[in-house]
């Protein structure tokens, strides 16, 4: 919505808005999967309550990691939104 006060056209400001959430949505994603990875491959007592437990929380991150960065830019340029210019 900054971009868009400053009269950037929606199309450019949707696609500066996903680069700049780029690094710490992929960081913020990256670390948890990584993190997860020995419960995904574990064989141990437990591991078969732990082993779906992980592959639905990676796949959750996943989804919403290519969620927030393609669909939710694409969507705001289809659903344009009405800026504000004065304060409140």
């Amino acid at each position: 919505n900054q971009l868009l006060r400053e009269g950037i056209p929606i199309d450019e400001a949707s696609i500066e808005g996903a680069k700049l959430r780029l690094r710490p949505v992929l960081m913020t994603a990256l670390t948890t999967m990584l993190g997860l990875m020995p419960l995904l491959i574990a064989t141990g007592t437990g591991s078969e309550v732990q082993r779906p437990l992980a592959t639905v929380v990676i796949g959750g991150l996943f989804t919403s990691t290519i969620l927030t960065l393609i669909v939710l830019p694409a969507l705001y340029k289809w659903f344009p939104v009405k800026v504000r210019t004065g304060e409140m």
